[in-house]
C-alpha cells in the first residue's frame, strides 16, 4: 500500500474529527434534537480565511447546515459536491469503554459516537476542501462542500429541506456521502473497493392490531389484541419474499472469500436461504438484506392496565425494499404475510421513500478508481447496495449521481465497520483519516478539472 497521503492533513483530520465528536450533536429524531448548528458554526470557523464562499442555513433553531463553495470558471464543466452529515445517533454509555463523547485518541484511533458514521468522513472532506481552497485552485467546475444537519431522522430539516429551498446552492453533477470505502482482498491478492451505487427504499409501517377489552383474570377464549399482535410479529418474523439477485449483487458474491458451492447458492433464488442458514452471522445478515426486502418488527405500544385484556396494540415495522419495489408491492407483501390475520391488522405508513440508483461509468467513478490507485494500486471497484438510507437520494431524484464511498485502512473490514456502526465503541484508525483526505483532494481536481 502506497504511503504518499499528507501527514499533515492527517493530523488536521483528527483535530477536527474530535472536535465534532464533543460537539454532541445526538439527534433522537425529534424537531428540538441535533443541535447541528454547533458543528456548522465549528465548521464555518475551520473554513474562515480559506477564500472560500461560506453561507449557513438553518430550518429551525439549531437545526444548522453549512455549505462552502469553491466557484468554478466554466459554467458548462461537471459539478462536485461533497456531503458529511454532523449529527449522530444516541448512545447508551454504559456500554461503553470509553465516554462516547470524549473524541480520544488512543492507540492510534478515534473514540467517539459519530467516529464511523459518518464524521470521520465529514471531517476528512472539510480538510481536503479547504487545502484545495487555500491553495489558490480555481476549477473549471464548482466545487460544493455541504454539512448536512438531521440526516439520522431522514433528512427532513437537513439534506431534504436543502434540496427543497436551496438547490441552487447545493445542486450538482456528481455527489459523493456515505457509507463505503472498505475493502477486501481476494485470494489472488486483488483488493476490491466499495462504492455503493444505490440503496434500499423505505417503508415504514404502523399495524395496528385491535381486540375486546376485558378483566385480565378470565382470559380464556378472549379477544386479546397483544395475543394476536404475538403472532402477527411471528409471521413478519418467518415471512421469506423473493430474493433479488442481480449483477451487481453477483459482482459482490464473486469477489467474496467463500466457497463455489456458497457463491452458487447465494445467487441462485431455490438455494440462497439454505445458503445463508450456512453463513457466519454477520455475513448472512449482510447477504440476507443485499438480497431481500426486510421486514424488522421493532417498537410495541398497547395495553392499559396488567389486569386488563388489551384492545389496542401498535407495532412499528421497519421495511427496507429492495430497488423494483414499490409502496403497493409492499402493502402486497404484508398482506402475503399475515394471511387470515390481514383483515385485523389496519396498516399505516409512517415514512417511505423509493429505492434508488446511480449508473457507472461516468467521469466520477472513474476519479474514484484513480484516486484508489493510489493508495491501493490494482484495486477494482466493487459497486455495492446501501441497505439502510443516506441522503444521497434526495440528489439522485434531482438527476445528480451520488456514491457512497471512502477510503479505508485494510484494517476497515466490513466485518469491524459494521460492529461499530451505531454500536458500542465506535472508533476509527487514524491512518484511515489520512487515506481519506487524500482521496477527496485526488477526486476533486480530477473531476471538476
Amino acid at each position: 500500500m502506497s504511503t504518499t497521503r499528507s501527514d499533515d492533513m492527517t493530523g488536521e483530520t483528527v483535530e477536527l474529527l474530535q472536535a465534532m465528536i464533543r460537539n454532541e450533536c445526538v439527534n433522537d429524531g425529534t424537531p428540538t434534537s441535533g443541535h447541528e448548528t454547533r458543528t456548522a458554526e465549528l465548521l464555518d470557523g475551520w473554513f474562515e480565511g480559506s477564500g472560500a464562499d461560506v453561507g449557513r442555513f438553518e430550518p429551525l433553531p439549531g437545526r444548522g447546515s453549512i455549505v462552502a463553495r469553491i466557484e468554478g470558471s466554466d459554467p458548462s464543466a461537471p459539478t462536485l459536491c461533497l456531503m458529511g452529515h454532523t449529527d449522530v445517533v444516541p448512545v447508551n454509555p454504559a456500554g461503553w469503554s470509553r465516554d462516547p463523547f470524549g473524541g480520544e485518541l488512543v492507540d492510534g484511533e478515534v473514540w467517539g459516537r459519530g467516529a464511523i458514521d459518518m464524521l470521520n468522513v465529514t471531517a476528512s472532506m472539510a480538510v481536503a476542501f479547504r487545502r484545495l481552497a487555500r491553495s489558490g485552485w480555481r476549477p473549471k467546475g464548482s466545487l460544493v462542500y455541504f454539512g448536512v444537519a438531521d440526516e439520522e431522522a431522514g433528512g427532513t430539516y437537513g439534506a431534504q429541506w436543502m434540496v427543497d429551498h436551496h438547490w441552487d446552492v447545493v445542486g450538482a453533477d456528481f455527489v459523493l456521502t456515505e457509507l463505503g470505502g472498505w475493502s477486501t482482498a481476494a485470494d489472488d491478492g486483488t483488493r476490491h473497493v466499495v462504492v455503493n451505487t444505490g440503496e434500499k427504499g423505505i417503508a415504514w409501517r404502523r399495524l395496528r392490531i385491535g381486540g375486546t377489552p376485558a378483566h385480565g383474570s378470565m382470559p380464556f377464549g378472549a379477544d386479546n389484541a397483544l395475543v394476536t399482535a404475538a403472532e402477527v410479529v411471528r409471521r413478519l418474523a418467518q415471512y421469506r419474499p423473493q430474493s433479488r439477485i442481480d449483477e451487481v449483487w453477483r459482482q459482490n458474491v464473486a469477489a467474496m472469500p467463500l466457497t463455489a458451492e456458497q457463491k452458487a447458492g447465494l445467487v441462485d433464488p431455490d438455494r440462497i436461504w439454505a445458503t445463508l442458514e450456512s453463513l457466519p452471522p454477520v455475513l448472512a445478515k449482510r447477504c440476507h438484506a443485499h438480497t431481500h426486502t426486510t421486514f424488522s418488527p421493532n417498537v410495541v405500544h398497547g395495553g392499559q392496565k396488567t389486569n386488563i385484556i388489551p384492545d389496542l396494540v401498535e407495532i412499528e415495522v421497519d421495511i427496507r425494499t429492495v430497488p423494483g419495489t414499490t409502496q403497493a408491492d409492499v402493502d402486497a407483501h404484508l398482506r402475503e404475510a399475515l394471511g387470515d390475520l390481514a383483515d385485523r391488522v389496519e396498516v399505516g405508513r409512517l415514512q417511505g421513500s423509493d429505492p434508488t440508483e446511480s449508473p457507472r461509468g461516468n467521469a466520477l467513478w472513474d476519479a474514484i478508481s484513480s484516486a484508489t490507485q493510489v493508495a491501493y494500486p490494482g484495486a477494482q471497484l466493487l459497486p455495492g447496495l446501501i441497505v439502510g438510507g443516506t441522503d444521497a437520494r434526495f440528489f439522485r431524484g434531482r438527476g445528480a449521481v451520488a456514491y457512497g464511498t471512502g477510503l479505508f485502512s485494510p484494517s476497515v473490514t466490513f466485518e469491524s465497520f459494521g460492529s461499530r456502526f451505531h454500536g458500542n465503541d465506535e472508533r476509527i484508525d487514524v491512518e484511515s483519516l489520512g487515506l481519506a483526505a487524500d482521496f477527496w483532494v485526488h477526486i476533486a481536481r480530477e473531476v471538476c478539472g
